[in-house]
């Protein structure tokens, strides 16, 4: 079996636009992954191409010499591009040999630990304003199942908060917390918004609320900072998701950045999320994918997830665009809080790219810092769980 084409596919989905990767083959099949990088989207798309020339005329069996010597060849080596190009590349050639050999991707990482896969909700916030709108959507978040919630709780600010800010962003914490009771773990997001001081001040007053964890507290690129931050305060401190290899994740461990890891199987790749892992379970750290883009990065981490001994609990978007279902033909069971393993070859998922072209590309900026945060979910955005006893293979 020899490679023949790499196409790059870029789906607009409201935040963002998803990018899909198809790799095809002389003998017919084919392999899908995802390579979305949010606001760099035809960046990473003509990346994904750029890789073409490497790996037409390989087998696509050789996953780790392909991926190896991409990198290796790579001058300007790492950085969050050629990471994610060759992170969605890596996915599709996955999703080849599981569907040559008739097994779904777990089986040959090492096979499963476990059959579901716990997971946090994200977006569940969509439109709310006022914490009364965001304790409004907290209970219907919990009433769908969900056992943990994630969300930013402030606003546009950027390093420092007025004190109106910070009284405001307390409130909105404190009013999820009382409207979901003690049996629903909090997260608070911080997106690498603050300074120390900032993030000190403001991890301290989540000891109040036994909040899970506090993420990203000061921007990614300072791991001595985040180390701080974790040492001034009591509330655990997780992060990782804007790291994408493992010598990046050398420097976080030996600095003792975060209490739990964060990487994204869209940005490292599941071969390299999975000796990301490996290494964060040598300091005993759990393992927790970031997991907010598309349908094929969802397969990709729950089929990661499933074999991962230190893996904790996986990010999980509680609504999507209503064409999700269109675009990709993905099955995800969700009860009690935790996803199913999807157990047909492969990653388990395939595209539609008559449906994709259905919705081309629109440029998206980040919302984090103007003032238009929870803009996260169209108004018509849907649940795109598959109803109850549906089986996924």
């Amino acid at each position: 079996m020899k490679v023949t084409e790499i196409k790059a596919l870029v789906c607009h989905a409201y935040r963002t636009n998803w990018v899909f990767v198809k790799v095809l083959t002389d003998e017919g099949i084919y392999g899908v992954g995802e390579a979305t990088l949010e606001m760099r989207e035809l960046t990473v798309a003509a990346a994904v191409k750029e890789l073409e020339r490497y790996l037409v005329g390989r087998d696509p069996h050789n996953i780790e010499g392909f991926v190896h010597d991409a990198y290796r060849d790579a001058y300007w080596r790492g950085g969050v591009v050629l990471m994610s190009a060759l992170a969605g590349v890596e996915m599709a050639l996955w999703d080849i040999k599981g569907k040559a050999l008739g097994v779904p991707v777990y089986q040959l990482l090492g096979g499963k630990m476990r059959d579901s896969i716990p997971c946090y909700a994200n977006g569940w916030f969509a439109g709310a304003k006022q914490p009364e709108d965001f304790a409004a959507k907290a209970k219907d978040a919990v009433k769908k199942g969900f056992k943990a919630l994630k969300w930013d709780p402030f606003g546009s600010a950027y390093m420092n908060l007025s004190r109106q800010e910070y009284k405001t962003a307390v409130r909105c914490v404190e009013a999820v917390s009382e409207a979901v009771g003690d049996e629903v773990e909090l997260l608070i997001e911080g997106h690498g918004r603050f300074n120390i001081p900032t993030a000190v001040r403001i991890g301290r007053e989540l000891e109040n609320f036994n909040v899970l964890w506090f993420e990203e507290p000061i921007p990614p690129d300072n791991l001595k900072g985040i180390a701080e931050v974790k040492r001034r305060i009591r509330v655990p401190v997780a992060a990782g998701e804007r790291l994408y290899s493992r010598w990046d994740y050398k420097n976080f461990f030996e600095e003792k950045s975060a209490d739990f890891v964060q990487s994204d199987v869209t940005h490292c790749g599941i071969m390299e999320s999975k000796k990301i892992a490996a290494m964060a379970e040598a300091y005993h750290i759990p393992f927790c994918p970031h997991n907010p883009s598309g349908p094929l990065s969802n397969a990709a981490t729950l089929q990661l997830a499933a074999c991962v001994p230190n893996f904790y609990m996986l990010e999980t978007m509680s609504s999507d665009v209503p064409f999700r279902k269109d675009v990709a033909n993905e099955t995800v069971i969700f009860e009690n809080g935790c996803m199913g393993i999807p157990e047909l070859p492969g990653l388990g998922v395939d595209i539609n790219e008559e449906e994709i072209a259905k919705h081309p590309y629109i440029p998206r900026n980040l919302r984090h810092y103007v003032g238009t945060l929870t803009d996260i979910r169209p108004g018509d955005a849907q649940n795109y769980f598959a109803p109850s006893g549906v089986a996924s293979a």
